[in-house]
């Protein structure tokens, strides 16, 4: 083990012809060292990381996307916890940095071996007007779902496993459920006793409950769950919170969602709603589609995806044997952050969905 920042070794390098020079002052610190070695030569020179760059406090995605742009991180102001640079420090940085225009640098010599010019960000799209189009501000609630989205693709590296589940029983007890609560004015619909699933799913596979810090380089699992259910609304994807779903029944969580769903669409719903979730569930169901690969609600580790109910012919086996009958099916797909957990561990979640939900009974245990 060898401290960050340590000098691991100093590589010489000389015009054809001229002889080495010791230069040790000058070296930068090596960072990786794994994978095969190529001639310097063969490959186009990175962009020196200078020793201030190895002092900063940065996090893994901070000091990527610096090499990227081309940034010194001693340039950067940190708003992490203990001035930690993060990676909205760098991207701002970068934007700043492309809006204030800087006087040409003059070029240095080269001599011995090319070198290589910082990458530069990509210039943004830009569409002539026309008569016939419409322009909309790009910002407020549509600015902040795209940032939300773009930095959860491009932060957690995602996986999707889907299972088909036969929701036949699910669908007979929902029934059930309504006509007992029609005197309460408590509408059930089936999300509640997805909800209570995942809760059940989420207490035997912990590590999908759970978020990763950063700049503590430590993975924080929850002994608590509170879903974040995606609900589509006139101003955009909104993410309200139902907290502590571990500990409530059927009913209460069909009440409380409706209220929460209410107040979500009226743009009445609190900030703090907003906040705290340790796993999401998405449902475009009632609207279409069979199947989705949905994206994580960062930082949350997976988030589930259930769609349309459909009725298809399916074999049920009896004690006479099997047989082909009407049967009620819904797709789940669980998108999981591959950093944190495994793709047995997703596949593990939506068997053991699967079983509960397609024995809704079992939900009551």
């Amino acid at each position: 083990m060898v401290p960050v920042g340590s000098v691991l070794f100093v590589l010489e390098t000389a015009a054809a012809g001229a002889p080495a020079t010791h230069a040790p002052a000058a070296a930068a610190p090596v960072r990786e060292l794994v994978g095969a070695a190529a001639a310097p030569a063969a490959r186009p020179a990175a962009r020196p990381v200078g020793i201030d760059d190895s002092k900063v406090l940065a996090v893994p995605s901070a000091r990527r996307v610096a090499r990227e742009l081309g940034i010194s991180l001693s340039e950067v102001a940190g708003s992490g916890r203990n001035g930690v640079v993060r990676r909205a420090d760098v991207e701002g940085f970068a934007k700043s940095r492309t809006a204030a225009p800087k006087p040409a640098a003059t070029q240095a010599p080269v001599t011995g071996v090319a070198a290589a010019a910082p990458r530069a960000p990509a210039a943004p799209l830009s569409f002539a007007p026309g008569e016939r189009e419409t322009r909309i501000p790009f910002r407020g609630v549509r600015r902040k779902i795209a940032e939300a989205m773009v930095r959860s693709k491009f932060t957690a590296p995602h996986f999707t496993v889907v299972e088909e589940v036969d929701v036949t029983d699910l669908v007979k007890l929902r029934e059930q459920a309504k006509s007992f609560a029609e005197g309460t004015g408590v509408k059930v619909t089936y999300m509640p006793f997805i909800m209570k699933a995942v809760a059940l799913g989420l207490a035997k596979f912990p590590m999908l409950n759970a978020h990763l810090d950063e700049a503590a380089g430590e993975i924080v699992r929850y002994a608590y769950v509170n879903l974040g259910i995606a609900m589509d609304t006139d101003q955009g994807l909104i993410v309200p919170v139902l907290k502590e779903v571990q500990s409530k029944g059927i009913l209460q969580l069909a009440a409380e969602l409706a209220d929460l769903a209410e107040r979500t669409r009226l743009g009445k719903v609190k900030p703090e709603e907003l906040k705290g979730s340790t796993f999401s569930i998405t449902n475009a169901g009632n609207i279409g589609g069979t199947l989705a690969t949905p994206i994580i609600n960062f930082p949350d580790v997976a988030i589930l995806g259930v769609h349309r109910l459909m009725k298809k012919p399916g074999v049920v086996e009896t004690p006479q044997g099997d047989r082909i009958e009407v049967r009620q099916y819904m797709n789940f797909s669980v998108s999981v952050d591959h950093r944190l957990a495994d793709g047995a561990d997703g596949a593990r979640f939506l068997v053991y969905l699967k079983k509960l939900l397609e024995a809704p009974g079992l939900l009551a245990l």
